[in-house]
């Protein structure tokens, strides 16, 4: 174990959190052990952590160069260890390491080696390909949601990754299921195998489950009569196409249901403003394929439903996985046609029968603004405040989240007083600097 600047005590502290977790004690014990680690454990449950002050005892602060690697199967869930890892404030330069920005920007913050490398499978193998990444130094590598990674077809790079990695000493696996054989490639040496998940795994204890039938073929106009009766609690709307997601969001807007969709063919920043208002209220239903389905770090999601059911039972888990998150409970709901039946691994299901008269869900009170301008402009959530509160005569009250990007920020602001605050700003400078602030698209 190497010797850090800030202790554990320390971390727990500055994430708000009184004390491990069962299953982050054992992964803490195992990592210090020095064996490789195959962790199953549910979405919710702590993983992220677990493995990060993992990490953490295995880095040497002062040596300046990269000796961790963390490969993950998307953006969302690189950008939330990222964030976890920079809340724990231990001295030690992370960069993370993703398709749908620019690569230059990468390249300048590899320069200078972080102790702590995140990224997709992609993205990183053309980082070692055109040797932005030194890779004789990584001694420990974490492949989280690894499962997700092979489903999606990123075997290839991953392969690549690994046998670019000469000095790797520890090896740790991360997944919410355990339907999946380790491919070879990754170089496990005699792992110990930590599992908490539960033998009736596709129903927590926390999660309630529910059907709806359609009477036609075509759900849409059942689905608007269940958000209709759900009414505007935080929903996720889980649809097997991005046309179909695209479609769905437009007959419900139609309908009068304010939601936003996001897939993975929307760039980075449509992505990012899609999480942002549904994280700070300026919607409650998102509609979204399986990219939602992992890695998203978005509290108090009440309802799940399933429009069109998972290929596989793994599916159904994770997707579920966004509500009932550690002590929250939720539900989850399968809308089915005439001819479709409930998969044999989903038990215990209620039926809901829908009223006849649908009441439209209530109106966000929020709606979110964008502001061109981020971290790399030496810009955080205080200077937002700050300059709203000033210039844009809002009170505390007014001001929702705020989600400072590299480039830019969402912030939410009380609907009502929006456009009052749109025309005060319009002339006004952010640390000197006149920046776009409209609302965001």
């Amino acid at each position: 174990m190497k010797e850090n600047r800030i202790s554990f005590d320390d971390i727990l502290v500055k994430l708000k959190i009184s004390v491990l977790n069962e299953m982050q004690q054992s992964f803490l014990e195992a990592a210090s052990s020095g064996r490789d680690i195959i962790l199953l454990s549910p979405t919710g449950s702590g993983k992220t952590l677990a493995f990060l002050l993992s990490v953490l005892q295995q880095l040497d602060i002062e040596s300046g160069k990269t000796q961790a690697l963390i490969i993950t199967p998307s953006r969302e869930l690189t950008q939330q260890i990222e964030m976890v890892f920079k809340k724990m404030s231990t001295g030690c330069k992370v960069t993370s390491c993703y398709g749908g920005h620019l690569r230059e920007t990468e390249e300048n913050n590899l320069k200078e080696a972080p102790a702590l490398i995140i990224g997709t499978p992609g993205r990183l193998a053309d980082h070692i390909r055109r040797g932005n990444i030194i890779t004789a130094s990584i001694s420990t590598l974490v492949l989280d949601e690894f499962d997700k990674s092979v489903e999606l077809g990123f075997e290839e790079e991953m392969s690549f990754i690994i046998g670019s990695l000469p000095a790797v000493q520890h090896r740790w696996l991360t997944s919410a299921t355990d339907a999946l054989e380790t491919p070879d490639y990754i170089g496990l040496n005699n792992p110990v195998k930590l599992s908490f998940l539960k033998e009736e795994q596709t129903k927590p204890e926390r999660l309630d489950i529910k059907t709806v039938r359609s009477p036609e073929k075509d759900k849409i106009n059942t689905l608007f009569k269940l958000i209709c009766y759900l009414g505007s609690r935080p929903t996720i709307v889980f649809c097997n196409h991005r046309e179909s997601v695209e479609r769905i969001s437009s007959l419900l807007k139609e309908k009068g249901i304010s939601n936003l969709f996001y897939h993975g063919a929307m760039d980075q920043r449509e992505r990012d403003a899609a999480l942002s208002k549904f994280r700070n209220g300026s919607t409650a239903l998102l509609i979204t394929t399986d990219l939602a389905a992992r890695g998203l770090d978005i509290p108090h999601i009440r309802y799940i439903i399933h429009y069109h059911l998972p290929d596989t039972e793994s599916g159904f888990i994770h997707r579920n996985g966004r509500t009932a998150r550690m002590e929250a409970s939720g539900t989850a709901i399968i809308i089915l046609s005439p001819e479709e039946v409930i998969p044999s691994y989903i038990v215990d299901e209620t039926t809901i029968q829908l009223p006849d008269t649908e009441v439209l869900p209530e109106k966000p009170k929020w709606t979110t603004l964008f502001i061109g301008a981020g971290k790399k402009d030496k810009v955080n959530k205080i200077d937002i405040v700050g300059f709203l509160s000033k210039k844009g005569e809002l009170k505390k009250e007014d001001i929702g989240l705020i989600d400072v990007k590299d480039y830019f920020s969402f912030v939410a602001v009380r609907k009502t007083k929006a456009s009052h605050v749109l025309h005060l700003v319009k002339n006004e400078k952010i640390k000197n600097k006149k920046v776009k602030i409209e609302v965001a698209k």
